[in-house]
Formats: structure tokens, sequence, C-alpha cells
């Protein structure tokens, strides 16, 4: 895999990721990111990009559980049902966390928010539905950057307790 977007020259990581990386003892997955052209913002964008289901992506959603910051690490095909979120974690009330609340507790944008290395440590909740790849993708601090990890290693890094709260099928 490719380090590097071969016309820009620069790391694929965001600096700051690739050094939690290696604070994490995990430097050689920031060699494993690959930067893009197009922006991978969306979980669809990142498997158009990747070239993979979009299930495999791993999505880091940043939610407010009674005004305290949460992330949730979902599956890109699926949505986050926020009342099993909500039931969870014991909250009266479970919204979307607003931009600069994402940008504050984690250190990095909407679309390229990585499932751990953040500015601040926050609960984390990993959906089930990641465990059923050998592989997934998830954002390396930028919309422009992906990086893959074995979905085990991925939840246990980010410290995350495994949970069912995707939206069920109707």
């Amino acid at each position: 895999m490719t380090t590097t977007d071969d016309t820009a020259g620069t790391p694929a990581a965001h600096p700051r990721f690739a050094e939690a990386l290696r604070g994490l003892g995990l430097g050689e997955l920031a060699g494993q990111a690959r930067r893009f052209p197009e922006a991978t913002r969306t979980a669809a964008e990142a498997a158009a990009a990747i070239g993979c289901e979009l299930d495999q992506i791993c999505k880091s959603l940043v939610f407010a559980a009674d005004g305290v910051p949460v992330l949730v690490l979902m599956d890109g095909a699926s949505r986050v049902d926020l009342e099993r979120v909500r039931e969870e974690l014991g909250a009266q009330k479970v919204t979307r966390a607003k931009a600069d609340v994402v940008r504050e507790t984690t250190g990095y944008a909407i679309g390229g928010v990585p499932p751990f290395g953040h500015r601040s440590r926050t609960r984390v909740l990993a959906d089930r539905s990641l465990l059923a790849h050998e592989v997934v993708w998830a954002a390396a601090g930028t919309p422009y950057a992906v990086f893959p990890m074995e979905p085990e290693e991925l939840v246990a890094t980010a410290g995350a307790t495994l949970v069912d709260v995707r939206e069920r099928p109707e």
C-alpha cells in the first residue's frame, strides 16, 4: 500500500494521529495509511476510493449523552440508533455532537475523526457489526486518508465497549 499521495508527496495520516499511533506502539499503521486525492469524508466515499464494501468502513461518530461527548464506532453501511445508545449509556438524552464539540473533543474535523488518538479521553462504544470483517478501514485524521486494521485490535486500542447500537431493520 502507498503511504503518500504521489501527487502531493505528503504523509497520508494526519501528523497528530501518526504521533498517537507511535505512542501506542502502532507506528506501522501510519505507514499503511492511504491518502486519496478525492475526499473520503463519508463512508460511501471511502469505500469507493478503497474499493471495499461499505460495511468495511469504520465510522467514528461523536454524540452528546446528557451533554457529555461519547464516541460511537459503527460500520459504514449502518446507522446509529440513538435510543439504543441512550439505553446503553443510561442517559436521558443523546444527540449528534456539533462540529465544534467534535473538533474540541477529538482534535479532528468531522469526516476525518480516527477511532482513537484523540485530544481528550471519551467513552467509546463499538457496534458488534464491525467484527464481521477481517479488516476494516477508518479515518486517519483527515478527510482524505484512511488506514486498515483488524476490528478486534481497533476496538481494543480504542478502549471501546462492544455493544449493539445500530438501527434494527424494520
